[in-house]
């Protein structure tokens, strides 16, 4: 185990040496390369504290020109100290250890005073004086030091020496052939010097004269750089190159020096970089790929489909784009969870794989959406290929040993006939795809040309939403309908609505967009920015007037299901300094079946926040009285559907009685929405109802119109 131990260390010593020898073609700041070096010093050393100790003019006193401090360690205070008082120094390289009891009894009551277990100081040459040192400090810890450790602080040292040196004579990158030959030989990169005239070689390590890999490299590559080939090259070349012998990949670079005796010269480095190059084809591969099928992903899609297009014009053939979408695949979803899914998707995707003539062919785009390339060679094989696919959705998958039926819808764009822009044929075969889904399921459509204007439409509103959230959520506008209270017949809040109004479409409602931004996973960004509008009015108006007046603001599933949605609301909410209690934080009833200890939590971490919470669209879905008792909703909003013809449903007075018996033992408050007419308002007033809401009151309005239709009448009795 011990020599495993210093195996890695020693590696971990040559790719230090290797970074910081690199250091020297720097042209930065000499105290940011300096930081760079110490911190890169840090990985192998692994001390509390390193630092470049500057000596002041005259030299009279002490300058931490760079510091590194590691997090659990105090910062060793010397700055201003005078020179002679500071007895860890010397002009020599200086190593203290506390216990030692060797040391002079003045250095042990400096090194307590400071708090210092280790000392290790290095004097810094610059033309021949003493003008810096390095120092390293450790603050927890009595270290013992062996000799290559004690030669990786002397190479540090004449690194930093060097760069000061070229800093203070702006020489060459380094000041003498002894300081490179004895900094090249420890680092475990290939490394020689040669003429930039003939490319004869006035200096190399020992690995560029020893590893056979590494020198047939080196000749091949210096071949290259003075070939024609390279004629066009820059003072900084780079390359890579691949020894077929060895089977090694190899870095090398090319960098321009004067040599010590004024000639031009080369310095060029080799590094091993097999490693490398296997972790970018692994980072490839899970670029390309899709993680949960292992299918290739939208982005190789769009770098294979053009090429298959060219391919396919340039033999003057035809290929074709099919465009699957999955089902009702929500439905497995949200009743089977998300594992089986999961596991369906992964069925699918290994059965279209398996496919022949399908093989290195298949995309999944995203969600339940797949794009299969049929080339040209296998045109002509169309109609078997849309056949076995068919055959193969109308088997039935197994998922954990039930077998479950999912169908899908299929699109068809043919190229070069109905394009020739990767692109374009996709949204065509999506737009086939949407029309062989309303004719029925498992069945494929052609794009016919014509397009579809409602399908048409659908993709207008998707682009047009991506770019207006990609830089102009303002696009969105927040509306605002009024809420009264029956007992005071005042309007004691409103809900937040949102409404488009697209630069490219006009104005839309609320049906037309929020939908597809829910499906699209758009609606968490839209959501985000109707609430902090929605606070930011709420605010405004709670100071200029009405200080007890709310506003409701809809969360969508999508919003709810977030990670940290909690933390979300709470970051909206302190920037925008509403009062919380102002704010009424609606939830659909599709949200309250789902898993109960889950929504528990949110619903209570929004609470906990400062706000009421309401339960929106109470009985148009899978609604219990338990779980009702169980959430703690502070408001229960009744669906239109039942106030439609609640004047002469009796289910439906009924049913509103309940509500509002059930409201009076749990502590709730009732709100029922789509209020239309007289009679209406007058029976639920008789039954008991705490709030109402419907265009019989108000319609949505902006803030602004909002403000001068119902916020003038708030502190007077409404007559309806």
């Amino acid at each position: 185990m011990g020599a495993l131990v210093a195996l890695e260390k020693n590696k971990l010593r040559e790719r230090v040496l290797t970074d910081v020898v690199q250091l020297l073609e720097s042209k930065g700041l000499f105290t940011e390369v300096v930081r760079t070096i110490i911190e890169k010093a840090q990985e192998y050393l692994d001390v509390t504290n390193l630092c470049v100790i500057q000596l002041s003019e005259g030299h009279k006193s002490l300058i931490k020109l760079v510091d590194y401090k590691r997090e659990d360690a105090s910062e060793i205070l010397i700055d201003g100290m005078a020179y002679e008082k500071f007895l860890l120094i010397s002009d020599d390289i200086s190593v203290c250890i506390h216990t030692n009891n060797t040391l002079d009894k003045n250095v042990r009551n400096q090194m307590k005073e400071y708090g210092i277990k280790t000392s290790i100081t290095s004097p810094i040459y610059v033309n021949d004086e003493i003008e810096m040192y390095f120092a390293i400090f450790d603050t927890q810890n009595e270290l013992t030091l062996d000799n290559s450790e004690l030669n990786f602080i002397n190479i540090i040292t004449k690194v930093i020496q060097s760069i000061a040196q070229r800093q203070v004579t702006k020489n060459s990158l380094i000041a003498s052939y002894e300081v490179l030959r004895d900094i090249l030989s420890n680092i475990g990169s290939g490394i020689i010097v040669c003429s930039e005239n003939d490319g004869s070689v006035f200096l190399e390590n020992y690995i560029a004269s020893t590893s056979q890999e590494v020198r047939r490299t080196i000749k091949e590559c210096i071949d290259k750089y003075f070939s024609k080939k390279y004629n066009d090259r820059d003072s900084n070349f780079y390359m890579e190159h691949f020894d077929s012998i060895s089977g090694l990949w190899f870095e090398v670079k090319f960098s321009d020096l004067i040599w010590i005796d004024g000639s031009k010269a080369l310095v060029c480095t080799i590094t091993d970089i097999t490693q490398k190059k296997k972790n970018q084809q692994k980072i490839e591969y899970q670029a390309h790929n899709d993680v949960l099928t292992g299918l290739y992903n939208r982005m190789k899609c769009e770098l294979d489909l053009p090429k298959e297009i060219k391919r396919t014009i340039q033999n003057n053939k035809k290929g074709a784009i099919l465009f699957i979408d999955l089902d009702n695949f929500k439905h497995i979803n949200d009743g089977l969870g998300h594992r089986h899914g999961d596991m369906l998707l992964q069925q699918i995707a290994s059965g279209l794989q398996s496919m022949m003539n399908l093989k290195d062919h298949c995309y999944r785009m995203g969600g339940d959406e797949f794009v299969i390339v049929v080339t040209y060679e296998n045109f002509d094989d169309m109609d078997r290929i849309v056949k076995n696919i068919i055959e193969m959705f109308n088997t039935p998958w197994d998922l954990s040993g039930t077998e479950y039926y999912c169908t899908m819808s299929m699109g068809i764009a043919v190229y070069p006939d109905d394009s020739i822009d990767y692109n374009e044929l996709i949204r065509l075969a999506d737009i086939a795809m949407y029309d062989s889904k309303k004719s029925g399921k498992n069945r494929y459509c052609y794009y016919d040309g014509k397009g579809g204007n409602k399908t048409e439409k659908r993709l207008d509103i998707e682009n047009s939403m991506r770019q207006a959230i990609a830089s102009q959520i303002n696009e969105f506008v927040v509306f605002y309908q009024p809420v009264m209270d029956v007992q005071t017949n005042k309007f004691v809040s409103c809900e937040a609505l949102v409404r488009w109004n697209s630069s490219s479409l006009g104005f839309l409602g609320p049906g037309e967009f929020i939908p597809l931004a829910e499906y699209l996973g758009l609606i968490t960004s839209i959501g985000g920015y109707v609430l902090e509008e929605a606070c930011k009015q709420c605010k405004y108006w709670n100071e200029h007037g009405y200080p007890d007046f709310r506003i409701n603001v809809n969360l969508s599933v999508v919003q709810l299901l977030q990670k940290d949605v909690v933390g979300d609301i709470a970051s909206i909410l302190k920037k925008t300094g509403v009062n919380p209690k102002n704010i009424v934080m609606e939830i659909t009833e599709s949200f309250a079946i789902n898993d109960m200890d889950r929504v528990l939590k949110i619903v209570s971490g929004i609470k906990s926040l400062g706000p009421m919470i309401a339960l929106d669209d109470f009985g148009t879905g899978y609604s219990s009285l338990n779980y009702i008792k169980q959430l703690p909703f502070d408001i229960i909003k009744v669906d239109k559907t039942f106030i439609d013809d609640i004047v002469d449903d009796e289910y439906a007075q009924a049913f509103i009685k309940l509500i509002v018996g059930l409201s009076k033992t749990i502590g709730t408050k009732i709100v029922v929405e789509g209020i239309e007419n007289e009679q209406q308002y007058e029976l639920l007033k008789e039954l008991g109802v705490h709030y109402i809401q419907g265009y019989l009151f108000g319609k949505p309005l902006p803030s602004d119109e909002f403000e001068e239709v119902n916020l003038k009448d708030l502190r007077e009795e409404v007559v309806c």
